[in-house]
């Protein structure tokens, strides 16, 4: 078949079929009949024929312009893979007297038909986000496909095919004025030759084989299981199956894959990972990836407007428009030879040269003299208290350090000042060049011969025979195309000179790139080490997962960390935390950070305090007595006493200890699913399944646990629920008296923190706080994760129930990270605990804790955080409620101020809760730039409990966040 068969098939329209005639010959031919939908295609009629028994099929109508033998190779690779366990396919339906295939007329022009299984499930076309299962499983399948067909001969596939690359740059040639706007046809025509030039000389290289070619998210069938995970059903339309090169294949599973990117090509890597483990590649074929994936993007947009003009009612085709111009866009959005490295960095078979030719200076004059690297790094001690968001702050401090002399930044540095805070898009902040200072006049010379150009963004560059370098900073007096030798004067600089070296001439690299196209661009733009003369080179990060495995293998693994692969977070600033690659991370979740992180006042006041005194509370120093008054101001009248320790876990533990003291009992009344810390008294107290699997079965007899007032899902729902919730109550309090046991208290979070920070029903905590103290307990508010100014409202979580406790237990954020906990009570609880002894703690009230406790009131107080928190807060919670009305996964919204909660569930009557979608989402939004993680017995709330320094544009960015992934 010639070229003349190409064109004359790529411009086919669908059969012009309805489906009354597609039901008569299903009859007349199979014997089926039933109800028939129609199904996109780009030239077959595809119709879906639900027998209404259980069986359904797909009948295939394809044009006759398509020979038999060419179908007939389709039936055969569908018996020939479902022999594969790797894999399902649909089984070839024949027809009443046996045939697989049909051909009939119609409308004067033959048609083909045939019959197959319908494989039940759905595309994951239409869904935005592709997660990395996904992605690798598509290129395992394709991987695992092109092995099953290796050794698969048939005389139909040798055929002539629109969507063979090696057909691909005639047709587009051919296509090409299908293009009206003048812009965009050059644009593909320029792409196509630049794939086609870098694919050339590798085509006699290339393996061939029958490859499937259409192994994309149309094509592939997923459903959810159990765990709502999408696993692999099985693989549909062979139409495109053909005998060419292997590459081919993968190179149709990215493209597709591109459209799910998001604009970033890198986004198929893991794809590429994936099928090279399974169905290694040879180095040409890695080579040759990108040029086929370009190419083919030019391919389908040309097709695909061919055939809209063709058929402009094929609404398949006018849907699929938009995307496959987005997959152009990607794939044309960066250099082929960054591509290039990418793909072989990805596969570990990048070889950097270390054999470069030698240089020769490119600053002679200054040659033995040193310069000062000056250290702009996330660790850098240049920068403090968010000084790194001043603009133009690294030209600044390379200024200053050569006042003292010369100065230079560092290749390969992930520079702190290019961080991008509440942003999803990762920063810029790798930086692919040296800047220099140095003295005016001195002369710039050519390290290596070459010819002088000057670029449109202001660079001088010496194009050479390997290598090129683009300089910002010099004056020079030479035309373009200038010829230099090495050692050259080319021009003068003076103050800031810019160095970059690249291996491409014509392509021009940033200055900055990101942490994950580092390395590939690293590959193609140098270190100018070796033309400056001194090793300007960033100290290669540490391994993180090399850490990782550090930290597990010596620090007990049942303290955990969060995410399977973290990030390293060695900074924070505010309400952001950044890794050491320079990416900032919006913190949603650590509520220790009250005044956000990296304050100047917290390490103002631990320095000097530290620098006097730090010892245990036994020694008389004022920070104890200035300390304990500031926090009885904040307690209800009549509280007098402050005992200090250093976690909400240990105030907890003596809270109980009072109790017991106090009362003389030791039975004490906890609620379900609440969490008070980890020691003995504490876990036993504690019975959260999501902190202990086990925490219902392994309560020791002291402990009796309340039906949790759950107003949205618990037992009993609704404001007016409070009486129901009291019987649980009044049942062990009855049962511990019949039996003659001393109540010794009742423990409660004022507001339902566990589980997202759910208010009690009305008048609850009042009315058991008047039984318990009736039977002679203490009423014991736990405000360690609700209480100090997070609500908003109030500074106290208990406030809002209108009661005053006997015991305020309180931590995490007393201390903005520092460990530093208290429990304010009564003179006579206090005293109960001095009969049985002593209490020491020996770090808890130290001098440096009472001086940053009293910072972080005064913090609080000047920067307005308690009024932040009810004013940014509120303008939170009304954000979080609009996303119910958008969003089913949305089922409410708890909490107030900066201690929120947004509990996903699957059905709003059942409230089934949404586990799994909760677990993606956290995870999805780690990718965007946010921390966050699921909290609850059944990990399906978002508790949100950011520092109070949070912003308006924070809530914007993590609200838009959610409902992009929701």
């Amino acid at each position: 078949m010639s070229l003349d068969t190409l064109i004359r098939r790529s411009s086919l329209p669908c059969p012009d079929v309805d489906a009354a005639q597609a039901a008569e010959w299903l009859t007349t031919y199979y014997g089926l009949s039933g109800t028939l939908k129609a199904l996109g295609s780009h030239q077959d009629r595809n119709f879906l024929l639900d027998c209404g028994d259980g069986r359904r099929f797909v009948l295939k109508i394809c044009h006759g312009a398509y020979s038999a033998t060419e179908l007939a190779a389709q039936h055969a690779a569908l018996r020939h893979l479902g022999a594969a366990p790797q894999m399902r396919v649909p089984a070839v339906m024949p027809a009443l007297k046996g045939e697989d295939l049909l051909s009939v007329e119609h409308n004067g022009n033959a048609v083909h038909l045939r019959v197959l299984e319908f494989i039940d499930g759905q595309s994951l076309a239409h869904v935005a986000h592709l997660n990395r299962h996904i992605v690798t499983g598509l290129a395992q399948l394709c991987a695992h496909v092109d092995v099953a067909l290796a050794g698969f001969e048939h005389p139909g596939l040798d055929r002539v095919l629109q969507w063979d690359p090696r057909h691909a740059f005639a047709l587009i040639e051919h296509l090409l004025p299908v293009i009206a706007d003048a812009d965009k046809r050059a644009c593909i025509a320029e792409a196509a030759e630049q794939a086609q030039a870098y694919l050339l000389p590798l085509v006699a290289s290339l393996p061939v084989q029958a490859i499937h070619m259409d192994i994309t998210e149309y094509n592939v069938v997923w459903a959810r299981d159990a765990h709502r995970q999408w696993q692999l059903q099985g693989l549909i339309d062979f139409g495109d199956l053909v005998r060419t090169w292997r590459i081919a294949d993968l190179s149709v599973t990215c493209a597709a894959l591109l459209h799910h990117a998001e604009g970033d090509p890198f986004f198929i890597l893991p794809a590429i990972q994936a099928y090279h483990q399974i169905n290694p590649l040879q180095s040409e074929e890695l080579l040759a990836l990108w040029p086929l994936i370009v190419a083919r993007s030019a391919v389908l947009v040309l097709s695909s407007e061919q055939q809209a003009s063709i058929e402009p009612d094929n609404a398949y085709i006018q849907a699929n428009l938009a995307s496959e111009w987005n997959i152009f866009d990607v794939a044309t959005s960066v250099p082929i030879a960054l591509m290039e490295a990418a793909i072989l960095d990805a596969v570990g078979e990048w070889e950097a040269d270390e054999e470069a030719e030698p240089f020769s200076p490119l600053l002679p004059s200054l040659s033995g003299q040193g310069f000062a690297l000056v250290d702009l790094g996330v660790l850098s001690e240049h920068f403090v208290a968010g000084n790194w968001e001043q603009s133009g702050i690294d030209e600044q401090l390379l200024k200053e350090a050569a006042e003292h002399g010369l100065a230079a930044s560092r290749y390969g540095e992930y520079r702190l000042s290019r961080t991008l805070p509440d942003s999803a898009k990762e920063p810029d902040t790798f930086a692919l060049h040296t800047e220099l200072q140095i003295p005016h006049g001195t002369a710039v010379h050519a390290p290596f011969a070459g010819s002088l150009r000057h670029t449109a963004d202001g660079a001088l560059q010496l194009v050479g025979a390997e290598v090129n370098l683009r300089l910002w900073g010099v004056r020079s007096d030479f035309d373009a195309g200038v010829e230099f030798g090495a050692g050259d004067v080319i021009g003068q600089g003076g103050g800031a000179l810019i160095v970059q070296l690249c291996s491409e001439p014509d392509v021009s690299p940033p200055l900055f790139t990101t942490p994950s196209r580092a390395a590939a661009w690293r590959a193609l733009c140098p270190s100018p080490k070796g033309l400056l003369g001194f090793d300007c080179d960033a100290p290669t990060l540490a391994d993180s997962a090399a850490l990782l495995a550090r930290r597990d293998a010596s620090f007990a693994r049942s303290q955990k960390h969060y995410y399977q692969a973290p990030p390293q977070i060695e900074r924070g600033w505010r309400n952001h935390l950044i890794d050491m690659q320079g990416r900032s991370y919006l913190d949603m979740l650590n509520n220790v950070a009250v005044l956000g992180h990296g304050h100047p006042r917290m390490a103002q006041v631990a320095a000097r305090q530290w620098s006097l005194l730090n010892t245990n509370s036994r020694f008389h120093y004022a920070a104890i007595a200035e300390f304990s008054e500031r926090l009885l101001k904040l307690a209800p009248a009549g509280m007098d006493r402050v005992f200090l320790v250093n976690s909400g876990t240990e105030a907890n533990d003596l809270a109980i200890r009072l109790a017991w003291a106090y009362s003389g009992g030791r039975d004490v009344l906890s609620v379900l699913e609440a969490y008070h810390g980890w020691s003995v008294a504490t876990d036993a107290i504690s019975t959260s399944i999501a902190d202990n699997p086990q925490a219902l079965s392994t309560r020791p007899d002291w402990v009796h646990p309340v039906v949790a007032p759950n107003t949205y899902r618990g037992e009993f729902r609704g404001a007016d629920s409070t009486p129901f919730y009291l019987r649980s109550v009044d049942a062990h309090l009855t049962a511990l008296a019949e039996q003659g046991r001393q109540v010794a208290g009742f423990i409660c979070e004022p507001v339902y923190g566990n589980a997202g920070g759910i208010s009690l029903p009305p008048g609850y905590l009042q009315q058991v706080y008047d039984k318990v103290r009736a039977q002679g307990g203490v009423c014991i508010a736990d405000e360690v994760q609700v209480g100090y100014g997070r609500l908003g409202h109030s500074f106290w979580g208990f406030e809002e129930q209108g009661v005053v406790p006997d015991i305020i237990t309180m931590a995490k954020g007393m201390g903005n990270g520092h460990p530093l906990g208290a429990v304010i009570t009564r003179r006579e609880i206090a005293e109960a605990l001095e009969a049985e002894g002593y209490f020491f703690s020996s770090s808890g009230g130290s001098p440096v804790s009472c001086r940053i406790g009293m910072a972080v009131l005064d913090v609080m107080e000047e920067e307005k955080l308690w009024e932040n928190a009810q004013v940014v807060g509120g303008y939170f919670k009304e954000r979080l409620l609009a996303l119910i009305d958008k969003h089913p996964l949305a089922g409410a919204v708890h909490g107030s101020g900066f201690y929120l909660g947004l509990e996903l569930v699957r059905n709003r009557e059942t409230l089934e809760p949404a586990t799994e979608e909760t677990t993606y989402l956290c995870d999805r939004l780690r990718e965007l730039g946010i921390f966050m993680q699921p909290t609850g017995d059944y990990l399906n709330v978002l508790k949100i409990k950011p520092p109070m320094v949070t912003t308006r544009r924070s809530v914007d960015f993590f609200v838009d966040s959610v409902s992009k992934v929701l």
